[in-house]
């Protein structure tokens, strides 16, 4: 379960209160997501070598709180108990507290998320962990309420049994995380073979064919995501064999989401993902990484199928993150939240009096038809499960259709719309902003120069190339050590955290998209150069594929190696594609072998549930069919 999964000092979007306590030791971070935290009762401390020879000075236990500031759910546990004295005071009473953001420490998510799976069999954000001074789980949750509630553990009820266990029965505690900590190392192994053929993309194509949603698209039920990489390896299934149903599949969900309430309307760009089988009902956040790989979806499948609304929502997406997310530099910032004013999805939607009011015209009855306003709303409060009387903007068809429907012209709608649009858009800048998450970071900003240099050779259009190479050479110029060794997140003029292997991996992925749409050399070598670094500092010698975090990094408890495509695509999925790619542009044969030793490497994983690595089989169609890279 995902328990989420301008003008203000801090730079960043949100209605704050003044500060009612004084400031604990995240007031000196940079983390939006740590700065949110930095008035709470609870004593937070960072993540660092002082605050664990804190706890075992003290010989207090830790309790490691991780989430991300655009998070619902993180919001809610804060409301709930961090910012509560009462729960504050037995948090501070048994444990040294620490803080982290997952976006800007994923290594130390991926290890602890690991554990909460091996402890609860799901996870999600907010994380809640309980371990030793020695880094060592015991305890695993994810959004824990204050006090217990039927089938949830409270955050007092824990800190009251786990204060008593730790001064009278120390051992039970410390079986329990040596017996935890034992097993992790598990969770990042893989299964190696000799290889593999086509016939492992005819499964995989099967499986996703059997979680497909006929009725709505995407795949399972809710909640439902948007999955781009599924939909990737579905538009090579196509070009592979020709099945016009893999194509189907990616036209039914494109067309779907393009007009659910999981699509921004008004201000474009797509939400994180929908509650709902339907695609109506978002969680609001907007995520940097889902609109590149959405944006790329829809990219690839207008090659295909040159269906204009493809093309014209990728523009749309591109328009929003150029408008709304990019800093002056040219790189791009992280997120912006669901909530704002204290309420999930306030800044997002409308009641039927106010869509009136602001159009005051002869066709508001019309739009509220096409868009599905009701006075009793169609948005339903998570917690009650009720309608607010607030509507989520959707289409149930395209306004091709709709204007067919009303026999009006297509165009004379479109003209309406575009005006309508435009005037909410005007009304909307006028509320309460969410916080929106300004830090850079490497991984995601490599993501969406792929993005755009893809859409500027698809669409011929040199403005996205333009932004591209800004935010290629801000990430290259400002972003590097004297070594040329990658940071993993720049903010407020400071860089910090040193690069992950998903930097490096999503970097060179978009520098060679870049080269792609621009013939310009310089970014091939580029790219070249920080592969071979990746190669030198993640490449697992013994068993192959790159670890997550660089073999000089020691603070973590197991070094963690990642291949599942989540929301995101794995480092590793990148790097093999990459590695596939460098081997079919140049004549060194080293980067096919390294391909080959990271495919085998991964090989008896991705066979026995190759579902789960749908990015990673993307490069290997381009592996077992080379100059894919280039339709």
């Amino acid at each position: 379960m995902d328990w989420e999964n301008q003008p203000h000092p801090f730079r960043f979007y949100r209605e704050i209160p003044e500060p009612t306590m004084p400031p604990n030791q995240l007031i000196h971070e940079k983390s939006p997501y740590l700065l949110q935290h930095a008035h709470n009762p609870v004593d937070w401390h960072p993540w660092c070598a002082e605050t664990f020879a804190r706890a075992k000075a003290e010989n207090k236990l830790i309790f490691l709180s991780i989430g991300y500031a655009t998070c619902h759910w993180c919001h809610v546990m804060e409301k709930e108990s961090f910012e509560d004295e009462e729960t504050a005071g037995y948090l501070n009473d048994t444990f040294v507290c620490i803080k982290v953001d997952r976006e800007e420490r994923p290594d130390i998510d991926a290890v602890y998320m690991a554990a909460c799976q091996m402890v609860t069999g799901s996870g999600g954000w907010p994380l809640s962990i309980f371990m030793t001074p020695d880094k060592k789980p015991f305890f695993a949750a994810t959004y824990l309420p204050k006090r217990s509630r039927i089938g949830r553990a409270g955050l007092i009820d824990i800190c009251l049994q786990v204060k008593k266990i730790w001064e009278t029965q120390k051992q039970k505690i410390e079986e329990s995380a040596g017996s935890i900590a034992a097993s992790l190392d598990r969770a990042f192994a893989f299964d190696a073979a000799d290889g593999l053929d086509v016939s492992v993309l005819d499964q995989t194509y099967q499986q996703v064919k059997q979680g497909f949603d006929p009725q709505h698209g995407g795949f399972e039920s809710a909640p439902k995501f948007p999955s781009p990489h599924r939909l990737l390896f579905l538009l090579r299934c196509y070009h592979r064999n020709g099945d016009s149903n893999a194509l189907e599949m990616v036209q039914k969900t494109l067309t779907a989401m393009r007009l659910g309430g999981i699509w921004d309307h008004v201000g474009f760009g797509f939400h994180r993902y929908s509650t709902d089988a339907k695609w109506l009902l978002p969680h609001f956040e907007k995520m940097l990484y889902d609109q590149a790989l959405i944006a790329t979806a829809y990219l690839e499948a207008y090659q295909i199928s040159k269906n204009p609304l493809y093309a014209a929502t990728a523009q749309d997406i591109f328009t929003y993150v150029l408008r709304d997310m990019t800093a002056t530099e040219g790189a791009f910032y992280s997120a912006e939240d669901a909530d704002s004013e204290g309420e999930e999805g306030k800044f997002y939607v409308w009641t039927t009096t106010e869509f009136r009011r602001i159009l005051a015209d002869e066709n508001a009855q019309r739009w509220e038809t096409i868009l599905r306003l009701s006075p009793e709303g169609n948005f339903i409060d998570e917690a009650s499960r009720k309608k607010t009387g607030a509507n989520i903007l959707h289409l149930t068809a395209s306004l091709a259709k709709w204007a067919q429907k009303l026999g009006l012209p297509e165009a004379q709608l479109e003209k309406e719309w575009n005006r309508i649009r435009g005037q909410l858009f005007d009304e909307r800048k006028k509320r309460i902003n969410p916080l929106k998450d300004d830090k850079i970071l490497t991984d995601w900003n490599g993501l969406m120069i792929a993005a755009l240099a893809l859409g500027a050779r698809v669409l011929n259009r040199p403005e996205y190339e333009s932004a591209a190479r800004k935010a290629a050479e801000f990430i290259l110029s400002k972003m590097r050590d004297k070594n040329g060794r990658l940071f993993h997140r720049f903010r407020d003029g400071q860089l910090a955290v040193q690069a992950h292997a998903a930097d490096y991996a999503f970097l060179v992925n978009g520098l060679l998209s870049l080269y792609q749409t621009t013939t310009d050399q310089t970014y091939a070598d580029k790219a070249a150069a920080l592969q071979k670094k990746m190669n030198q500092d993640f490449w697992d010698d013994e068993k192959g594929g790159f670890f997550t975090t660089a073999n000089n990094s020691t603070d973590l408890p197991v070094r963690p190696k990642e291949l599942y495509d989540g929301a995101i695509p794995s480092a590793n999925s990148v790097a093999f594609f990459n590695l596939v790619h460098f081997s079919s542009l140049t004549s060194d044969a080293q980067w096919e072998s390294l391909a080959q030793a990271q495919l085998r490497a991964f090989a008896g994983t991705v066979k026995s549930q190759p579902q789960a690595f749908t990015y990673f089989l993307c490069a290997l169609d381009l592996l077992l069919q080379p100059g894919r890279e280039n339709e």
